[in-house]
């Protein structure tokens, strides 16, 4: 099943593309009720949510000034990160049947609960989607830190040249960073009007800002809240991070000029996580990747029941379907980065893509 290639897709390749197929697989999920809404598990899962932040927050006013907070810390990095799931699945509009109400909900969860504006996520997720690992397209193909291909190696200078040479090695440590990365590049984007309803978006960041300072800061003594912050956002980034690596990092990269149809362009990026329950709450339904880009809008809980059907529509269709377990992904994705640098280290050299 090919879980870790990279090999990308030059201009002009045909995958025998038919159009017809995703729209037969669309009639079979269907069938089966797959994107039919899930609200009781979704409101279940809310208010458990809820339930957890707040008793970690009693439990930080009850701590009080102690070094035990860094223990809930770790418990609140957890939290968030699991609100900013839910805020994935709302933004994709698999909560609710209404568009409002998962809009809602997501600038709530977003922008309140996490402190990550929902407009600038939207937006950037939504080309992501459109656009798998398409390395003019993709925005997740288009990081400063990172390199996915020769060519973007070359094309780094100074400080992220440096950082590239090494990605490998640095990538964990970096996801350190992604949540302060978040928080600030989101809330730049509100700040700069750059995103629908940008004011009642900056009040809701500003709210969250101002109450988590004002809690960290009343219940610590000063020290103590900047390492409380520091191992609280530092894991929140570094939760994230892990949790959204696996997809398609070390999966073939797309360039202009592709004849991959809709199907092919999202099964052939994606990679799928093999796990349990435990897996599915870990990583927010994450783990089912190629389902999730087929159907955005599936609710989460029926990600694992529609793997089966399109995981056999994929085999007979000779689509190569992409799965491993958890750590081997990692493996992957770090093999390519380290790859992908190797010209930089004057070790070897990532072939260009197109030739691989």
């Amino acid at each position: 099943m090919n879980p870790g290639a990279g090999a990308p897709y030059p201009p002009g390749v045909s995958t025998q593309a038919r159009g017809s197929d995703f729209a037969e697989l669309s009639r079979l999920v269907k069938q089966q009720g797959l994107l039919d809404r899930r609200i009781g598990f979704y409101v279940t899962f809310l208010v458990g949510l809820i339930a957890a932040l707040g008793l970690t927050v009693a439990g930080m006013v009850l701590v009080g000034d102690s070094w035990w907070q860094l223990l809930l810390a770790v418990v609140l990095a957890v939290v968030f990160t699991q609100l900013a799931f839910l805020g994935h699945d709302a933004g994709h509009r698999q909560m609710f049947t209404s568009g409002k109400a998962n809009y809602t909900t997501g600038l709530l969860l977003g922008n309140l609960g996490v402190g990550v504006g929902i407009g600038w996520w939207m937006g950037k997720h939504s080309r992501h989607h459109a656009n798998p690992n398409h390395e003019d397209d993709d925005p997740d193909v288009d990081i400063s830190v990172l390199a996915f291909s020769a060519e973007q190696a070359q094309r780094k200078r100074g400080f992220f040249r440096l950082v590239v040479k090494h990605q490998a090695f640095l990538f964990f440590p970096l996801l350190l960073l992604e949540g302060l990365s978040l928080h600030i590049i989101s809330t730049s984007a509100a700040v700069r009007r750059e995103v629908k309803g940008w004011k009642l978006e900056l009040v809701l960041l500003s709210v969250h800002i101002v109450g988590y300072l004002s809690l960290v800061f009343l219940v610590m003594s000063p020290v103590k809240a900047l390492v409380f912050i520091a191992v609280h956002q530092g894991l929140f980034g570094l939760y994230m991070g892990i949790s959204f690596a696996p997809n398609h990092k070390g999966m073939p990269v797309l360039q202009a000029g592709h004849q991959l149809d809709f199907l092919r362009k999202q099964v052939l990026t994606s990679r799928n996580v093999k796990g349990g329950v435990f897996t599915d709450f870990l990583l927010g339904g994450l783990n089912y990747q190629i389902e999730h880009h087929l159907f955005p809008s599936m609710p989460r809980p029926n990600l694992r029941h529609s793997q089966a059907l399109i995981r056999d529509f994929c085999q007979r269709q000779s689509v190569s379907y992409a799965e491993c377990g958890l750590f081997r992904s990692y493996g992957y994705v770090l093999q390519y980065l380290h790859e992908a640098g190797a010209e930089l280290r004057g070790t070897g050299k990532l072939a260009p893509a197109g030739s691989r």
